[in-house]
């Protein structure tokens, strides 16, 4: 595809009112060009996959709270069976691999701002552990969790401090441009 690209110089010339020593030079205003659109996959990106396979149902969505204290659903809770195998979602080191609340948790830390979390886990991978996208992490537990009496994981994922619905770690939604109407 052919671009067409203008050059466009500015150019102040002095008229009435305008002394001519305040006119003022040339000045080029570079080519416009489009903007590049590059689409990458997971695999080539070192992105995310389920931390299930094959991809799981969704039981409960993510919900945001308002406010840090107010009630919500910091994750998301995945249809499971008990000793399914949990798979790590993406490349990155085990730092976190213990139980809270009586539950086995295991954190994935992705990088200095990502880390995704998956609970209840049994058998846990011990901390330090580098994982790549797709690795086990352990099975999931008994334990009663987030979706009792029925069996679920729940995945939550922190960037930059903050909680965020994993969901977009998959890049599941496609941008569609719409026209300016």
């Amino acid at each position: 595809m052919g671009h067409l690209l203008l050059g466009l110089v500015l150019l102040v010339l002095p008229g009435p009112g305008v002394p001519p020593d305040m006119a003022s030079p040339p000045v080029a205003i570079p080519p416009w060009s489009p903007p590049r659109l590059v689409v990458t996959s997971p695999a080539a990106t070192g992105g995310f996959d389920w931390p299930f396979q094959p991809r799981p149902a969704l039981v409960r969505a993510f919900d945001l709270p308002a406010q840090p204290w107010l009630p919500g659903h910091r994750g998301v809770d995945l249809a499971a069976r008990e000793g399914q195998p949990v798979l790590a979602a993406g490349t990155g080191r085990v730092s976190f691999s213990g139980v809270v609340a009586g539950r086995g948790v295991v954190t994935v830390t992705h990088s200095p701002t990502l880390r995704t979390t998956y609970e209840p886990v049994e058998g846990r991978v011990p901390v330090g552990v580098p994982v790549a996208r797709g690795d086990p992490l352990g099975t999931v537990s008994s334990a009663a969790g987030h979706c009792a009496p029925a069996t679920c994981l729940h995945w939550g994922a922190v960037s930059n401090g903050g909680y965020i619905d994993p969901l977009g770690l998959l890049r599941l939604l496609h941008p569609v441009l719409l026209p300016l109407r």
